[in-house]
C-alpha cells in the first residue's frame, strides 16, 4: 500500500537502525552493519527531507548514502515497507533486538537464548531468568541471571515521545533564525520556548519576530527549502514541519509588545505562573500581550524583555534559568549569578581520536580544535585500546605536534580510563602519572547496586592520578537512566580530594544533569565542561555543555576550563578545589 505522506528523517533512520540490529542478530558482516548505521546517522542529522531526495535520485549526494541505500529509502517512502527488513524478520523475531541490548548479553547470546530457550522478548527473558533457566545455557550462569533481573526490574528509560534532543534541534533553529534575520522585511528575530531555555529535549520550536511586512516574512518562512509540510499559514503566524519531523511555529508580533510575547513563549509554565502570581499581589495582571494595571485598566506593553522584568521588579533573567527554581527571588534581590559564557571556555579536556573509537585522526581533531579557537585540547582516548606501547606512541606524536604548532594550541597527552567493578583503573599508576590529564569513567556494570556503584566512583576519586570523573551518572537521554549513586557522598569526596566532575556535552548525555551541576557548584566542586568528541564536528557541541552548566547556575569561576592550562595544572599539583 502506497504512503500518503513522506516519512520524516527520524523514521527513516529508525528503519535503518532496526535493519542493522536484525542483521547483526542474523550474523551479517561488520562492514554491512556499519554502512546501515552510518546511513541512519547521516539521515538523522540531515536538515533536508531525505525521502524526497531519494525519490528524486539525489540522496547519494549525502555522504554515507549509496545507490543501494537510496533505493531502500525510496522503496520505504513509496510503500511504507522495506523488503530487506521483511526478509530478515522472516528469519529473526524482532523482539530479539531488545534482548540483544540488555547489558551483558549481545547478539550472539540473544540468538542462543532464542534457540535454546525460545526467548523472543524481554517478557520471556524475565520469565526465563526468574525460573533460573538462563543458567542452563552454555556460557551463562547465576550471576548473569541476577544482572538480567536487576536490569529488567529497574524503571526503563523510555524514549521521549515527540521530543528531540537539544543537540539535534538547536543548530537547526539557530540556522532558521539567521536565515529569517537576513530577510529584508525582518526587524527582530529570536528563538523562544524550551530550545531558548536550552532544555535537554525540546518539542515544537518557537520563533518570535517583528517585521516591516509580516506577510512577506511569513511567506518566506513557509517557502524555505527544508519545509516538508505547511500545517498552518496565516498573516502573522505559520506552522511548518521539517523533513526530519521537527515542528516550527513562527509568530510575527507588533514591535511594542515583542518583549511581552518573547518572555511569555520562553518561560516555563512554572516560571510564568509564579511571575503572574507575584504580579497579582502588586495589582498587575500579566499576559502575553502586556501588563494591565488592575486599578486603572491601563495596559503597558514592552518592546524588550528587560523593560518587562524591570517593571515587575526583577533584573533580567537569563532564559536558561526560567524554571521557577529560585530565579525570581534572586532576580528581585540582586543575587542572580553571572553565568558562564561559551566565550569564557578556553579549551576542551575530553576528545577522542582514531587511537581508540574516534573517527578522526589526532592531527584532524587538533586542527578542528584550533579552528574552534581553543588554547588547549586534551586527547583522552580509551585506555583499553592504548596498551602494548600505544599510549607512549601517542604521547610522542603529541609532543611532535606541539612542536609544530609553536604555541598556537597546546595538545595535552591525556587518557580516559575505565573504573572497573572493583574500583581499580585499567592503567598502572606509573602510566597515569606520565599523562597530562586523566579522565576516569564507568563504561560497564551500570545496573549494579547503589552502594557498589558509589564505591567505584569514590575509589576513583581517591586516586591521586584521576583529575576528573567523566559522564558521572552514565545516563543516555531517552535510552538509559542514570545509574544510582549516593550523590552527596560523591560530591563530598570530590571536594575532599579536589577532583573535578564533568558536564559531558554529548547531546544524548548532558551528564551531569542541570540539577546535579547546580548541586556540584553549591557543594564547592569544580566542573569541567567538555565535548567527549569522537568526530571533528562534535567539538561544536561545547555550546550544549555550556548551556547545561548555565542551567545549573554555574559561573565561569566554577568551570575549570575557563582557566589557562598552567593554572589548571597548578590546581592538579596542589589538589585545591
Amino acid at each position: 500500500m502506497a504512503r500518503t505522506t513522506l516519512p520524516p528523517n527520524s523514521e527513516l533512520a529508525e528503519r535503518f537502525e532496526l535493519l542493522a540490529d536484525l542483521l547483526e542478530l542474523d550474523g551479517a558482516d561488520a562492514f554491512r552493519l556499519q554502512a546501515y548505521r552510518r546511513a541512519a546517522q547521516r539521515i538523522r542529522e540531515s536538515a533536508v527531507p531525505v525521502a524526497q531526495l531519494a525519490l528524486e535520485q539525489k540522496a547519494t549526494r549525502l555522504s554515507g548514502i549509496g545507490s543501494t541505500i537510496e533505493r531502500k529509502i525510496a522503496e520505504y517512502a513509496t510503500t511504507g515497507e522495506m523488503q530487506a527488513i521483511a526478509k530478515v524478520r522472516a528469519r529473526i523475531p524482532e523482539g530479539l533486538v531488545e534482548v540483544m541490548h540488555v547489558p551483558g548479553l549481545g547478539p550472539k547470546t540473544a540468538r542462543k537464548l532464542w534457540h535454546d530457550l525460545h526467548v523472543t522478548s524481554l517478557t520471556e527473558l524475565k520469565a526465563a531468568a526468574e525460573s533460573e533457566r538462563l543458567r542452563t545455557v552454555a556460557g551463562l550462569g547465576a550471576k548473569t541471571e541476577e544482572k538480567v533481573l536487576a536490569f529488567l526490574s529497574r524503571p526503563r528509560a523510555h524514549a521521549v515521545t515527540g521530543r528531540a534532543l537539544l543537540g539535534r534541534a538547536l543548530p537547526f533553529v539557530q540556522s532558521v533564525v539567521e536565515e529569517l534575520r537576513r530577510h529584508p522585511a525582518a526587524d527582530r528575530v529570536s528563538e523562544a520556548g524550551s530550545v531558548r531555555r536550552r532544555c535537554e529535549t525540546v518539542k515544537d520550536l518557537d520563533v518570535i519576530a517583528t517585521a516591516s511586512d509580516p506577510g512577506a516574512l511569513i511567506a518566506a518562512f513557509v517557502s524555505l527549502g527544508w519545509v516538508a509540510e505547511v500545517v498552518a499559514h496565516g498573516g502573522t503566524k505559520a506552522t511548518v514541519v521539517s523533513g526530519d519531523g521537527l515542528g516550527f511555529d513562527l509568530r510575527v508580533v507588533p514591535p511594542d509588545c515583542y518583549g511581552n510575547l518573547l518572555q511569555h513563549f520562553t518561560g516555563s509554565k512554572d516560571h510564568n505562573v509564579a511571575l503572574r502570581e507575584d504580579a497579582v499581589r502588586r495589582g498587575l495582571s500579566v499576559s502575553e500581550y502586556g501588563v494591565e494595571v488592575v486599578d486603572t485598566g491601563e495596559v503597558l506593553r514592552h518592546a524588550s524583555e528587560e523593560e518587562l522584568y524591570d517593571l515587575l521588579g526583577y533584573a533580567w533573567i537569563p532564559p536558561e534559568l526560567r524554571e521557577n527554581r529560585g530565579e525570581l527571588a534572586a532576580a528581585r534581590d540582586g543575587t542572580l549569578p553571572r553565568l558562564v559564557e561559551l566565550a569564557d571556555v578556553q579549551g576542551d579536556l575530553h576528545v577522542h581520536t582514531t587511537y581508540s573509537d574516534g573517527r578522526h585522526s589526532l592531527e584532524e581533531m587538533v586542527a578542528a580544535a584550533l579552528g574552534q579557537g581553543h588554547r588547549y585540547v586534551a586527547i583522552c582516548d580509551h585506555a583499553r585500546r592504548l596498551h602494548e606501547g600505544r599510549l607512549e606512541q601517542q604521547a610522542e606524536e603529541i609532543a611532535a605536534l606541539n612542536e609544530r604548532l609553536g604555541g598556537r594550541l597546546q595538545v595535552l597527552s591525556g587518557v580516559e580510563v575505565d573504573i572497573r567493578a572493583d574500583g581499580s583503573l585499567d592503567l598502572s599508576d606509573e602510566e597515569l602519572a606520565a599523562c597530562d590529564w586523566v579522565m576516569a569513567s564507568i563504561h560497564s556494570g551500570f545496573d549494579g547496586p547503589r552502594d557498589r556503584l558509589t564505591a567505584r566512583v569514590l575509589a576513583a576519586l581517591e586516586s591521586p592520578h584521576v583529575d576528573c570523573i567523566g559522564h558521572p551518572t552514565g545516563r543516555k537521554i531517552g535510552k538509559r537512566l542514570p545509574y544510582e549513586l549516593d550523590v552527596e557522598a560523591v560530591l563530598a569526596k570530590a571536594v575532599e580530594t579536589g577532583t573535578f566532575l564533568e558536564v559531558n556535552a554529548q547531546p544524548d548525555r548532558l551528564d551531569l544533569s542541570d540539577t546535579l551541576a547546580r548541586a556540584a557548584g553549591e557543594a564547592g566542586v569544580r566542573v569541567v565542561v567538555s565535548t567527549d568528541a569522537h568526530r571533528t564536528w562534535e567539538l561544536a557541541n561545547l555550546q550544549l555543555g555550556v548551556a547545561q552548566a548555565r542551567r545549573g547556575w554555574l559561573t565561569a569561576e566554577q568551570i575549570v576550563n575557563t582557566q589557562p592550562w598552567p593554572e589548571i595544572r597548578g590546581m592538579l599539583n596542589g589538589r585545591t578545589p
